[in-house]
């Protein structure tokens, strides 16, 4: 009896452990995560889904894993890719960044996080597509659980990261003939095409699908939006989330400005003669990585982002939004009150038509001189310059979109001051400290309203059918008929003020303006 005691304790242990480390079978590999008993969540951190961008592969689309006949462990985030650099403002968070991260040109990896795996009644699922300009950023940035358990365990979360900078984004008619444009977003379709294969493995739901994106990200959320005209098949989402959609200059690949780029990145790696191509595909990654930097670092908001390539995305982001041309249903888009000034240098004294035409070259001067007499109201110049670069390639692209889904899309601000671009990511994600920057307003009752609307529109599509009580009033849809927003904001007392709010007229006077020249400012 004492023997029998023993051998059923031990299987019992047994069983505990395969319980504790559950095994998933994506069918290339099996990878192991790890269960969190005490928020009942399990996590698979680094999971590889696609073969290493390296070699002949560089600057190809991405492609399958090999098969790995091992078990996997899923308990690490996985290495980030190459990192760029952002910017040139002084004031800019995103830079400098962690100065010893692990980095690697095999860095094709994404995180899964679920409350379950074996619901009967799969969940709804949340991809976040990090952002950093699309030359920084990662998927270890960005804890999936802390949005598990503000939707009370209610979604599965997936965090992808894909190739940055030169390794993603290079661009001309070198690319074009013998490799794959916009390599960067077509990892993250790669990714989302993953996500419809395998996501019923962790718990989650393929056809109930929201993909969500910060910045670069959210600005990536666009580029799904408007892929394959509106026909990507099957359909990878049916919701759309983007918090400050970023939507900087993108000429078509062989435009004067990519191609330049592309002669840059071959004059320092000493490809000039001979197929430029091949002879990059040979530069080892780290010297590659050396160009990565020298390049971005001479930009300024953006050096290397998407183009128009005629297949995955066919035309500009304002013409394929204004058609309509669209993937998903229902879209929830949030701005910050004050998104330019991070990206701008609040010391300099700037001439504002210089500055218009140092960020959209291709203007002429009744264009830029237009733009300096709508932004005069705006003050000193550096304000107007401010200005400018917030609405132009952040707030205005915002309404392109919600013009794009109107009567069927939901518009916030976020107000709380200062408001700067990136200051409301780490109410989402309380665990995240890449911008070294605290929540800037810590009241549970305004977190709790700010947050719950993003993740009741992911399980919902609808921010009014609350996960959790709050305190946010009803939710009008926004339409050009109804240009109202949640304002997310506080009294002089330090209290929640959230209030629905019509658009400001002066504003969509203003981003008209940019509308119309968006065959010159490439967007």
């Amino acid at each position: 009896m004492t023997h029998l005691r023993t051998v059923t304790f031990l299987l019992a242990c047994v069983y505990a452990v395969a319980a504790n480390t559950p095994i998933v079978d994506l069918g290339y590999a099996k990878y192991q995560g790890v269960v969190d008993t005490k928020l009942n969540l399990t996590s698979f951190r680094g999971m590889r889904y696609a073969a290493p961008p390296t070699g002949k592969l560089r600057w190809q689309a991405p492609t399958p894993p090999s098969f790995a006949s091992e078990i996997q462990q899923a308990d690490t985030d996985p290495v980030q890719c190459f990192q760029g650099n952002l910017g040139g403002a002084i004031t800019n968070p995103f830079n400098p960044r962690d100065e010893n991260p692990l980095q690697s040109e095999d860095c094709l990896f994404l995180s899964v996080y679920s409350p379950t795996l074996n619901s009967t009644a799969p969940l709804p699922t949340l991809v976040w597509i990090h952002g950093g300009g699309y030359v920084i950023g990662s998927a270890s940035e960005y804890n999936g659980g802390d949005l598990v358990q503000e939707s009370n365990n209610e979604i599965v979360v997936v965090v992808i990261q894909y190739r940055l900078g030169l390794f993603g984004f290079l661009a001309g008619e070198q690319i074009k003939a013998d490799g794959a444009l916009n390599a960067g977003l077509l990892d993250q379709e790669f990714a989302l095409r993953w996500v419809n294969k395998n996501i019923h493995k962790f718990g989650g739901d393929p056809n109930k699908v929201t993909i969500w994106g910060e910045s670069a990200g959210g600005g990536s959320v666009l580029q799904h939006i408007i892929a394959h005209d509106g026909k990507t098949s099957p359909p990878l989402f049916r919701a759309a989330m983007t918090s400050s959609t970023f939507l900087p200059s993108q000429y078509p690949y062989n435009g004067r400005i990519p191609q330049s780029s592309f002669n840059q990145v071959v004059a320092q790696a000493g490809c000039t003669s001979g197929a430029a191509l091949d002879c990059l595909r040979t530069i080892d990654s780290a010297s590659l990585q050396d160009i990565n930097l020298n390049v971005t670092a001479a930009g300024t908001i953006i050096t290397f982002g998407p183009v128009v390539d005629g297949l995955f995305i066919t035309q500009s982001p304002t013409a394929a939004l204004a058609q309509r041309k669209l993937n998903g249903e229902i879209l929830l888009s949030v701005t910050n009150l004050n998104e330019g000034f991070i990206f701008v240098n609040q010391t300099e004294d700037y001439n504002v038509a210089e500055y218009v035409q140092n960020v959209f070259p291709l203007l002429g001067v009744e264009e830029v001189n237009e733009a300096v007499s709508l932004y005069r109201s705006f003050g000193s110049p550096v304000d107007a310059v401010t200005a400018i670069l917030g609405e132009s390639i952040f707030t205005c692209s915002t309404y392109l979109l919600l013009n794009a889904f109107a009567g069927d899309s939901y518009k916030a601000q976020y107000a709380i001051p200062p408001s700067y671009h990136g200051s409301d990511v780490v109410n989402y994600f309380p665990s995240f400290t890449a911008f070294d920057q605290p929540i800037i307003f810590n009241n549970t009752d305004f977190i709790n309203a700010f947050t719950q609307g993003f993740l009741s529109f992911a399980v919902n599509l609808n921010p009014n059918v609350k996960l959790r009580s709050t305190i946010t009033p009803l939710w009008q849809k926004w339409s050009p008929a109804a240009e109202t927003e949640m304002v997310f904001n506080k009294t002089e007392e330090d209290a929640p003020h959230i209030a629905a709010t019509g658009t400001s007229r002066a504003l969509q006077n203003r981003c008209e303006f940019w509308k119309g020249v968006h065959n010159l400012t490439g967007q």
